[in-house]
Formats: C-alpha cells, sequence, structure tokens
C-alpha cells in the first residue's frame, strides 16, 4: 500500500489542466448519482453519496452541478442512466488491479479497459479474480507534517477507527465505511488536518514490483484512471521510495 499512497500524492501535485478539471467533474458527477440513486438523496442518511459531495466540493465544484447531479439519481432529473461495473486484472509485476466504473455502455467499457490492459502489458482477468484480495474501508489521509502522531490516533480510535499508520508524509487512517464521517468530524473538531476522505479498497496484502516493471505498470494504472468511465483503481503494488521517484521524474 504504501506504493500506490505514494503514487496519489505525485497525481495530486501535477497541475491540473481545464481538460482534467472536466474529466474530474465527470466522474465525481457519475458518482453523486450512482449514490444517490442507491441510497437515496439525503447526504445525512448515505455515508457514500456525502463522501461523494465533499469531494465535490473540495475540487470546488457548483452547487447547482451537485445538486442536479443528486436529482438525477433519484429520478427527480432525467438524466444517462449509469451501472457500476467493476473489472478485474493484473499488471506488470504481477499486481493485482481492481478497476470501479460507472458506465451507459457496460460493452463499450469493456473493450476499452481491455486494449489499455493489453497496450500496457497487462491482463484483464475474470470476476473475483483479485477482488477477494481487497477489503472495502473507509479511508483518511492527514498531514503527518502538520499534525501531532499520539492525538491524530487518539482521536481516529475514538471515532471507531481500525488502524492508523504512517506512509511518508501522510497519516493514513482506516476503519469501517459506517465510521468514514464520524472520524473526520472527530479529526476536524480537534483541528486536526485532513487532506482527504474516501471509500477504497485496501490490499489485504501487498506485492513488490521492481524498477524493471514499475514504469510500465503505473502507465498502466493512470491510463486507465484517466478513462471516463473509470471511477476508481485500486492495486496492490508497492514500489519502494527509490525506484518510484526514478520513474516519475
Amino acid at each position: 500500500m504504501a506504493g500506490h499512497s505514494k503514487w496519489k500524492q505525485i497525481k495530486r501535485k501535477k497541475a491540473v489542466t481545464d481538460a482534467r478539471r472536466g474529466a474530474l467533474f465527470t466522474k465525481l458527477i457519475r458518482e453523486i448519482t450512482i449514490a444517490a440513486k442507491q441510497g437515496g438523496g439525503d447526504p445525512a442518511g448515505n455515508a457514500r453519496l456525502r463522501t461523494a459531495i465533499d469531494a465535490a466540493k473540495a475540487e470546488n465544484m457548483p452547487l447547482d452541478n451537485i445538486e442536479r447531479a443528486i436529482k438525477k439519481g433519484t429520478g427527480e432529473l432525467e438524466g444517462v442512466q449509469y451501472v457500476e461495473v467493476a473489472y478485474e486484472g493484473y499488471g506488470p509485476g504481477g499486481a493485482a488491479i481492481f478497476i470501479e466504473a460507472t458506465t451507459d455502455n457496460a460493452n463499450r467499457t469493456v473493450a476499452e479497459i481491455r486494449h489499455v490492459f493489453t497496450r500496457h502489458r497487462g491482463n484483464l482477468a475474470a470476476a473475483n479474480s483479485v477482488a477477494w484480495m481487497f477489503d472495502r474501508k473507509g479511508q483518511i489521509t492527514v498531514d503527518a507534517t502538520r499534525a501531532d502522531e499520539d492525538a491524530t490516533m487518539e482521536a481516529a480510535l475514538e471515532a471507531g477507527a481500525d488502524d492508523m499508520v504512517r506512509d511518508g508524509d501522510l497519516f493514513l487512517i482506516t476503519g469501517p465505511v459506517s465510521q468514514l464521517h464520524a472520524i473526520q468530524e472527530k479529526l476536524k473538531a480537534r483541528r486536526i488536518p485532513v487532506q482527504s476522505a474516501e471509500i477504497a479498497m485496501i490490499p489485504k496484502s501487498t506485492v513488490k514490483v521492481d524498477a524493471r516493471d514499475a514504469k510500465q505498470l503505473l502507465e498502466l494504472i493512470e491510463a486507465l484512471e484517466q478513462m471516463d468511465d473509470v471511477a476508481k483503481v485500486s492495486s496492490n503494488f508497492d514500489i519502494d521510495a527509490e525506484t518510484m521517484a526514478a520513474v516519475t521524474a
């Protein structure tokens, strides 16, 4: 997991162009719509919707866009009907890859994903090939350079977190999805700086990927993440800091 979280940090630091922001808004709107469709339009009683709204607000999405997405999900407004699909596979170095997508055409999406895997020396696998290697958890990241470790851990555990580990300049807090917002609010109440909060697929164990495969693996993951239909990509790779720095330079 260390390698994957480091990769997320690097991506956050990349300049965001207008095109990338537009693509991000599309993904966020789809997530809000799906969350509202499945659990209703009230974020107080729908943890997934609340998380999606928080993510949209963090990216400065206009409130009107958020409200329209919710209404499309609840059926108050007409819109494209999206379904959730999951795809699984292996990348260079044997890393497991779990892809969550929202699409209005599953046949198109699977064909595009298969093409990306093939182009980057990966293999699209059958359902349940890698899903068992992950747990669905709430995950919160805290800037470790601006927070006291003991105070952060105490607040997180009090709110129902399962674990907290340090990974570089981040504290990674994990817990049940049902406790995600309780943990987030407890941290905020203690003035502990929360960087992000999400529902994530957390690998149960990691696979060490060497320099020979690392670059192509990261290129595969980035190509998947750039697809309009792909909402989230999770992997169990571990790339050491020196190799990560070299391949992302």
